[in-house]
C-alpha cells in the first residue's frame, strides 16, 4: 500500500462495467496505471476503446466499478460527492474537445469562474486570470465573448481556464478534436510549453501525431492496456 504514495496518480486493477437492459458492457478491464508528477502521458486507441471512460475516472467525473485509485497518495473511492467536487475544482484542470465555454460570459469571466467557486478574493482572482490569459496568448481578447473567437482561440481560453487554479494535473480529452490541423498544432505546442513549465498532463487522443508530444503513450484496445510506448 505504501507504493501508492510514490505517484501523482495510481490505478490498480481498475474496471468499469456499464449495465443497460440486462447487458453488461466492460468499458475498462484490469487497468494498472501510474502517472508521475511532471509527466505528460497520452492515452491512445480507436474510438470506443475506453479512453474517455478512463479519463473520466482519473478526473473524478466517474467512479470505477472495481479496483483502487489514489490521487496524490490518497484513496478516492470513498470520497463523498462534495469532496470529489472540491478536488476536481482545486486539483484537476479539464480541457474538453468542445471547449465548454459559457457563451454569455466574457473570456475573462470564463477563466475566472473556477476561482469564483473557491471563494477566492477578487484581487487574487484578477492576478491569476490575467497571468493565465497571458500564458495562452489571449490577454488581448479578455473582454470578448466566445462567439467572437475562432475555434483555436476558444481552446486557448479553455486551456487558460484549466490552468488558472494551478491544478496538480491537466486532463485533456481530445483537445484538438474540433480544430483544423494548424490550430491543432498550435494548441499542442501550448500543451508542450505548459509541460516544460512543470505541468503534469494526461491527454486522450486518437491522433498519433499528437501522441508524440507525450513522454509516453498508453495504448488502449477494448478497455485494456495493450502496450506502452515512449514519446520522441
Amino acid at each position: 500500500m505504501a507504493s501508492s504514495t510514490q505517484s501523482l496518480l495510481k490505478l490498480e486493477s481498475v474496471q468499469k462495467v456499464f449495465y443497460t437492459d440486462e447487458v453488461e458492457t466492460h468499458a475498462l478491464s484490469n487497468i494498472h496505471l501510474e502517472i508521475e508528477n511532471g509527466e505528460f502521458v497520452s492515452i491512445a486507441g480507436p474510438s470506443g476503446c475506453g479512453k474517455s471512460t478512463l479519463l473520466s475516472i482519473l478526473g473524478l467525473l466517474d467512479s470505477p466499478t472495481g479496483g483502487n485509485y489514489w490521487l496524490n497518495g490518497k484513496p478516492v473511492e470513498n470520497l463523498s460527492l462534495a469532496e470529489r467536487a472540491r478536488i476536481r475544482n482545486r486539483e484537476v484542470g479539464f480541457i474538453f474537445q468542445s471547449f465548454n465555454l459559457i457563451g454569455d460570459l466574457s473570456v475573462y469571466e470564463n477563466v475566472e469562474l473556477p476561482l469564483t467557486y473557491r471563494g477566492m478574493p477578487a484581487s487574487e482572482r484578477k492576478q491569476r486570470v490575467n497571468e493565465a490569459l497571458e500564458r495562452v496568448g489571449m490577454a488581448h481578447r479578455a473582454k470578448h465573448l466566445p462567439s467572437q473567437l475562432s475555434g483555436g482561440q476558444q481552446q486557448r481560453v479553455a486551456v487558460a481556464r484549466a490552468i488558472v487554479g494551478q491544478p496538480l494535473i491537466l486532463m485533456a480529452d481530445e483537445p484538438t478534436g474540433n480544430l483544423d490541423s494548424k490550430n491543432g498544432d498550435a494548441v499542442m505546442e501550448l500543451m508542450r510549453e505548459l509541460h516544460q513549465g512543470g505541468a503534469t498532463i494526461c491527454m486522450v487522443t486518437h491522433d498519433p501525431r499528437f501522441s508524440r508530444y507525450a513522454d509516453r503513450t498508453i495504448h488502449l484496445f477494448d478497455g485494456t492496456i495493450v502496450e506502452e510506448s515512449k514519446g520522441l
